[in-house]
């Protein structure tokens, strides 16, 4: 029989924070860097960049934040992610290279710092652009979607040179690297007037957004008319102004994984006949659409067929043109007329 100290102790969260700070796991997996740099380069990805930060959320608690895409863990769930792991080993890797109990798990080599520091309250990400003309290869690339110079003045996209993080620049455009902005006019917070910015890298791999819209802005939202007929909800801007060139209204949540407010699908709902979700017909789009429908049951939630071999619908206008995706339309609505 084993009657062993650790063999008692019931491995847990509060324990650990009982005997470390959130500061502290932060600097070991992290570095220094998170004590005197307001921004650094990631370590869960290749970062060229300085584009991550640590902030201290509403409920007092530390959060990593990943401009580029959007990420935010806690410490525990920043464990998760630089291990590949599950929640509970997370908590024996911890307790483990702090010495709080003894684990089978590897130490990380690192220095575990005396004296703990204070991180600040959330500051806002401050995004400027400088803007330029779209040239010929843009507006060629724009036009595969059937997307017109006209539309993307109407939903405020423009064409960027230099992006600039708290007044660091953070990325140049080239030729083989575009930068499309999408502006989303001003945000007042704490007394000064913030610039509200998403920026899309298309052929980057990955890390092809960085932003700092509020997770409740829905894209495309203050462009729908009144009322209608239909309306969609999609996951991408991209995809909102390929449906505005149908003549179909649309927006799009802030992120393929963030699911509309319930506020907001209530005042669609009130002022069009139908809404319906189109989400990208892989794991991720058809993972999230299922959420969607199970919250909002009176919502009509599509996705593009797999068998058109498009994953969303900028995709499918790419592949088929114009005439051809606008059967594609008239087909669907044609087999719900019943309900239309």
């Amino acid at each position: 029989m084993d009657f062993s100290l650790n063999r008692q102790i019931k491995l847990t969260k509060n324990l650990i924070l009982s005997k470390i700070t959130q500061e502290q796991i932060f600097y070991y997996y992290i570095g220094s860097e998170v004590k005197h740099k307001k921004l650094f380069r990631s370590k869960l990805r290749t970062d060229r960049n300085v584009t991550c930060s640590i902030y201290k959320n509403k409920n007092g608690d530390l959060i990593y934040k990943d401009f580029a895409t959007d990420q935010h863990l806690n410490c525990f769930a920043y464990v998760m992610e630089l291990f590949k792991c599950d929640y509970q080993k997370a908590l024996h890797i911890i307790a483990n290279d702090f010495n709080i109990i003894s684990s089978s798990e590897v130490k990380n080599k690192g220095k575990i710092i005396s004296k703990d520091f204070k991180i600040k309250e959330k500051e806002f990400a401050k995004l400027q652009a400088e803007i330029k003309d779209f040239d010929e290869l843009e507006l060629k690339w724009w036009n595969k979607y059937g997307i017109t110079l006209e539309t993307l003045k109407k939903f405020n996209v423009f064409s960027i040179k230099h992006v600039f993080l708290n007044g660091q620049i953070v990325a140049k455009s080239s030729q083989s690297c575009p930068i499309y902005g999408y502006y989303g006019n001003k945000l007042k917070k704490d007394g000064e007037s913030h610039e509200l910015w998403k920026f899309y890298f298309p052929k980057r791999r990955e890390s092809r957004f960085l932003g700092n819209y509020p997770a409740e802005i829905l894209q495309g939202y203050k462009k729908l008319p009144k009322n209608g007929k239909i309306c969609v909800i999609t996951k991408s801007m991209k995809d909102v102004m390929a449906l505005y060139e149908y003549g179909i209204p649309a927006c799009a949540p802030n992120g393929e994984t963030v699911i509309p407010k319930e506020a907001v699908v209530k005042d669609l709902l009130s002022r069009f006949d139908h809404v319906f979700a189109l989400w990208d017909c892989d794991h991720t789009g058809v993972t999230f659409l299922n959420k969607i429908k199970r919250k909002y049951p009176e919502l009509k939630c599509l996705i593009i067929p797999r068998k058109l071999g498009a994953k969303d619908f900028s995709d499918l206008r790419e592949k088929y043109g114009y005439k051809k995706t606008k059967q594609f339309i008239i087909d669907y609505l044609n087999s719900l007329k019943n309900g239309l």
